[in-house]
C-alpha cells in the first residue's frame, strides 16, 4: 500500500475543562481536507495520545473516518506497552474507519527493547492485524531507537508497510532506505529533515508543521517531485523556524497556540502540560509573521 505525501500528526482538541471536543476536531479536519494532504495520523504524539482513553481514541477514528473525504487515509496511532493490548487496540481502531496503523516502540522497559524483542513484538502484531502497519521510531520520547537492520527484516513482513522515523538521523534514515524491501514507506517524522530526506529516497513526511502549514509541506512535496527544486528547497528554509518553534522550543502548547492564531482551533493542552504563557505567545506570533503565515 502507498503512504507517499504528507501526513499532520494532528492535535486533539481539548475544552477548558480538559474534555475532547470532537466538534472542533471535525472542524480542523474538515479545513485540512481541503488542502493537498495525503490523510491525517490520528493521536500520534502531537495527539498527546499519551493522556486519552481507549473510548476517546476509538471515538476520534469514527469522527475521522465520518468527515474525512474518500482518498485520504486515516492512520491510527495504537502502539500499547504490551503486544496484547496493541494488537487489540489496532483492530478495534480498523473497524472504527482506520486505513492503518502506527506503531509506537515500546518504551517503560526500554534496556530490554533490543532486536528480538521488537522484531517479535512488531511481528505479532502484524500477524493479527486487519490493517497495515507502520512502525513508529521516536527515541526522544521513547529511550529507544530502532536499528536499520531491524527496520529491514520487519520490511519483509507483507502487513509491515512502512516507518515514521523521528530521529531527524537524515543518515539513518538513508541505511533504513539502503536496506529495506522495494515499495516500503519511509516517512520523516520532522519536517526540520524533510527536504532532505526527499532528496535521498523518503516516501514523505507525518509533520507537526503540517498543522499549522499544510499548504506549504505539501508544496516543499509536489515541488520537488516535480523537480524544482530551488522553489522547494526555499519553502523548506522559510518554514525551518516555524518547524523549530512548534516542536522543539515550545512543543505541544506552541503548536496549539499557532494554530489558534492560524484560524485552526488547538485550544489547550491536557493537564499535565499547560497552555504557552503570553510571552511565549508574543514569541510565536513574531515566528509566524517572519514566516509569511500570518
Amino acid at each position: 500500500m502507498d503512504f507517499s505525501g504528507i501526513y499532520p500528526p494532528v492535535v486533539t482538541p481539548f475544552d477548558e475543562r480538559g474534555e475532547v471536543s470532537y466538534d472542533r476536531f471535525e472542524e480542523n479536519l474538515e479545513k485540512w481536507s481541503r488542502t493537498g494532504l495525503a490523510g491525517f495520523v490520528i493521536f500520534g504524539s502531537n495527539g498527546e495520545y499519551v493522556f486519552l482513553t481507549a473510548e476517546e481514541k476509538l471515538k476520534l477514528i469514527e469522527r475521522a473516518a465520518k468527515t474525512v473525504p474518500g482518498g485520504k487515509k486515516i492512520i491510527a496511532g495504537t502502539g500499547c506497552e504490551s503486544t496484547r493490548e496493541t494488537i487489540a487496540l489496532t483492530n478495534a481502531a480498523a473497524d472504527a474507519g482506520a486505513a492503518a496503523a502506527l506503531v509506537v516502540t515500546p518504551c517503560y522497559y526500554s534496556d530490554k527493547m533490543n532486536k528480538k524483542v521488537l522484531f517479535n513484538h512488531y511481528s505479532m502484531i502484524a500477524d493479527n492485524s486487519k490493517i497495515p502497519v507502520l512502525l513508529y521510531n521516536v527515541p526522544k520520547y521513547t529511550g529507544v531507537n530502532m536499528a536499520p537492520d531491524l527496520v529491514a527484516e520487519l520490511s519483509k513482513h507483507p502487513n509491515i508497510v512502512g516507518i515514521k522515523d523521528s530521529t531527524g538521523n537524515v543518515a539513518q534514515i538513508g541505511e533504513i532506505l539502503n536496506r529495506v524491501e522495494e515499495g516500503f514507506n519511509v516517512l520523516v517524522g520532522t519536517a526540520g529533515a524533510l527536504y532532505p530526506a526527499l532528496a535521498i529516497g523518503a516516501a514523505g513526511g507525518v509533520l507537526a508543521l503540517a498543522n499549522i502549514a499544510p499548504a506549504e509541506c505539501v508544496d516543499v512535496y509536489n515541488l520537488f517531485k516535480a523537480g524544482r527544486h530551488t522553489e522547494a528547497r526555499d519553502i523548506y528554509r522559510r518554514m525551518l523556524p516555524v518547524n523549530t518553534a512548534v516542536t522543539a522550543t515550545y512543543g505541544i502548547a506552541g503548536l496549539k497556540a499557532a494554530m489558534d492564531m492560524l484560524g485552526y482551533y488547538g485550544g489547550p493542552p491536557r493537564s499535565p502540560l499547560l497552555p504557552l504563557d503570553d510571552e511565549g505567545k508574543a514569541a510565536v506570533r513574531r515566528i509566524l509573521e517572519t514566516a509569511g503565515l500570518i
